[in-house]
């Protein structure tokens, strides 16, 4: 679904708050409907007329009228945080799901200019949102409500008076394109100076380490500048516009006090009736039509702007769920390529891999070589640029998303863990899991006595109550107690000693399934029953004993790792597999 779409949707689901505004706007137009009319009368059955207190009873009937438009003002603004907060909601979800799905996201860096998405335009498009139901809806009506009173008061004045209104709305409406454009410059130019400067705030190690201050403070300042002077550009747009829109609210008023007097000696219009229509004009008509067109240039231009951009960036390919079911769960890799850019080096080229049920396979290979994107591509959250990745037949990413979610699991390095009990943590990917499930997952990652320190199943738990290293516990055994069968540890024990790591990788191995460990350590390779070296242009696979006898790039790493040879015995077991439905306490000895 398109950014637009989303929000027209979001917008119909509040329909009842929508119906709720729609009565409060006739309410909030009763002043401006009868203003004009209370002050006619006033003055010619009142004042005019040498009767004070008649006069000052249509003026009380006036205040009345004005409070009766000050509540139905209060009642908006009762109803607006109903209508605009799901919408905010909404947007900020499809924000996310586009950032994830970004093909050339920053690499080992915050995402500053998602979050400016986030931050920015998402809220320009719920303020936006906000002031179109509050001031253009009631500029609108106000404006209706004037026009419509100063037929009743004094049509006369009604074809000159509109002409000019309708000339300088024209011509506002022909300067909208440029402000439009102006706008989005300026929305770009902050998009760019956020991401520049957290790209260099982030940064700032590597930067005074290469010396780069002057470069960097360069980018910045320039940055900054074009921010500026997208700003200035807006801004003169701006004039512009209030100079057309002045004389669009000051023409009219200027006429009917030039022709007013001559209608009154005519006997066309009486004082009361004069005065009513400057009343329409001075105080309601005018600054209802200024408001209205600053609120068009501010707000609604801003509006249209922000979901251009959101509609840019946040937007995600329509679904293919539901063209193919997967017969199976075994992996089939082939001519598998991917760069982080159209014009990059692959980091992954021309793959070739099969794994089936039982499979454990180690990722090795030195850092930023690929083994992360390579998770990515397997798991279905990157799109290959060339290849194809099969999850039993089918095309990864067609899998329907809610039968991938519960077949592969990717657990990253930083671990989440949220606010509530270990029950609800643990039982994250299982909401049919028993305790007794729960509890078995954990002891057979090796989290058990974590949970019982943690107060067992009913303990809460928050983010900062555990360590990094426990937090990685706890996603283990997560993922351990549900039905995934194909799981990818992406150094997701980074945090856990050795021993920790071993039990780990082990209870996954004899879990069942599929199991691909990326490596933190090169011990996982050697519990692996294969091992994948990514080495940029070139790949290997093979067994532990292969490779170090025909692989140099793993030869190599294995000798800087462990300069002593290791015993074939230290691997036995370890490949041992068991049904997935296996009791944790008949897995083989940790």
């Amino acid at each position: 679904m398109s950014v637009r779409r989303l929000y027209r949707s979001a917008l119909r689901e509040q329909w009842r708050g929508g119906v709720v505004l729609l009565g409060c706007s006739v309410l909030e137009g009763v002043p401006a409907f009868f203003s004009g009319r209370l002050v006619e009368l006033a003055v010619d059955r009142g004042f005019g007329a040498g009767r004070a207190g008649i006069g000052l009873v249509w003026l009380g009937a006036f205040g009345v009228v004005a409070l009766l438009g000050a509540f139905g003002s209060r009642l908006v603004w009762r109803q607006l945080g109903k209508v605009v907060e799901p919408l905010r909601d909404a947007l900020v979800r499809a924000v996310v799901r586009g950032v994830l799905h970004d093909p050339s996201p920053p690499r080992n860096s915050a995402d500053a200019s998602g979050v400016a998405r986030i931050t920015q335009h998402v809220e320009v498009v719920r303020d936006a949102t906000g002031g179109l139901l509050v001031q253009a809806r009631g500029m609108v009506v106000t404006t209706v409500a004037a026009l419509a009173g100063l037929v009743t008061v004094a049509g006369a004045l009604m074809l000159p008076v509109a002409a000019p209104v309708l000339v300088a709305v024209t011509v506002f409406a022909f300067l909208l394109p440029s402000l439009a454009r102006r706008q989005r410059a300026l929305a770009l130019a902050d998009e760019h100076a956020a991401a520049t400067v957290g790209a260099v705030l982030s940064g700032m190690r590597d930067v005074v380490a290469c010396g780069a201050e002057p470069l960097a403070g360069l980018a910045i300042d320039d940055a900054v500048d074009a921010q500026a002077r997208a700003a200035t550009r807006v801004a003169q747009a701006g004039a512009a516009r209030a100079v057309v829109i002045g004389l669009g609210a000051f023409v009219p008023l200027v006429l009917a006090l030039l022709l007013a007097p001559g209608l009154v000696r005519r006997g066309e219009l009486t004082a009361g009736a004069a005065l009513g229509a400057l009343v329409y004009l001075a105080t309601t008509m005018e600054p209802a039509l200024r408001g209205l067109a600053s609120t068009a240039t501010t707000v609604v231009l801003r509006l249209m702007v922000a979901l251009r951009r959101l509609a840019e960036t946040a937007e995600v390919p329509e679904p293919v769920d539901g063209q193919g079911r997967p017969r199976g769960v075994d992996l089939h890799v082939r001519g598998l390529t991917f760069g982080w850019g159209a014009a990059a080096e692959p980091v992954v080229r021309d793959l070739d891999l099969d794994l089936g049920l039982g499979a454990h396979l180690a990722v090795v290979g030195p850092s930023g070589i690929g083994k992360s994107t390579l998770s990515g591509l397997l798991t279905g959250l990157l799109e290959p640029q060339a290849g194809r990745v099969l999850l039993g037949g089918v095309p990864v990413r067609e899998v329907p998303a809610e039968l991938r979610h519960q077949l592969v699991t990717l657990i990253p390095q930083e671990a989440y863990v949220f606010a509530g009990t270990v029950r609800d943590n643990l039982g994250l990917f299982n909401a049919t899991a028993t305790d007794a499930q729960l509890l078995a997952s954990a002891d057979a990652v090796g989290a058990g006595e974590l949970v019982r320190r943690l107060g067992g199943l009913d303990g809460e738990l928050g983010h900062g109550d555990v360590s990094a290293g426990q937090a990685q516990l706890i996603a283990l055994a997560r993922v351990y107690a549900s039905p995934a069968r194909i799981v990818v540890l992406d150094e997701a024990t980074s945090h856990l000693d050795p021993v920790a790591e071993a039990r780990a990788e082990r209870a996954f191995a004899a879990r069942g399934g599929i199991l691909v460990v990326i490596a933190h350590r090169l011990s996982s390779a050697m519990r692996a029953e294969r091992v994948l070296v990514m080495d940029g242009r070139e790949t290997a696979l093979g067994s532990h004993e292969e490779l170090l006898t025909r692989s140099s790039r793993y030869a190599e790493l294995m000798r800087a790792w462990a300069p002593a040879p290791v015993p074939r015995h230290a691997k036995a077991g370890l490949t041992s597999r068991v049904p997935l439905t296996v009791p944790a306490e008949h897995h083989p000895p940790q």
